[in-house]
């Protein structure tokens, strides 16, 4: 499953530079499925939606540190725990009950935004 960031963030971005998928933002920063990752223009994501990678996307939210839960990978493929959860000294990235995924779904959708 994707990790969720808690409003009880501290707003500190310990979380942001240790993600491999690029996959959290500052609040109210908008965001690309490109940002850090080998997508590019039109792209069918392993769930079956469609997006362009390029294109910019609203903040999911506008007052802490998120996560978007599309590029989230748990960390798999890259560490042995996700990265934001282990720096967070506040212990608010927690398992998302919203996005629910199987490792090997996780691991598919790492290798299909970093295929190198």
């Amino acid at each position: 499953m994707a990790i969720i960031i808690t409003d009880e963030c501290i707003n500190c971005g310990a979380c942001e530079p240790e993600c491999p998928n690029t996959a959290i933002y500052e609040g109210a920063d908008e965001w690309r499925y490109s940002d850090g990752t080998s997508l590019e223009g039109g792209v069918v994501l392993p769930n079956g939606k469609e997006v362009d990678a390029n294109e910019v996307q609203e903040p999911i939210s506008d007052e802490v540190y998120y996560i978007s839960p599309d590029k989230c990978t748990e960390c798999v493929g890259f560490h042995e725990e996700p990265q934001c959860a282990a720096v967070c000294p506040v212990d608010c990235c927690v398992p998302d009950d919203d996005h629910v995924e199987t490792e090997e779904v996780l691991l598919a959708k790492q290798r299909f935004m970093h295929p190198e």
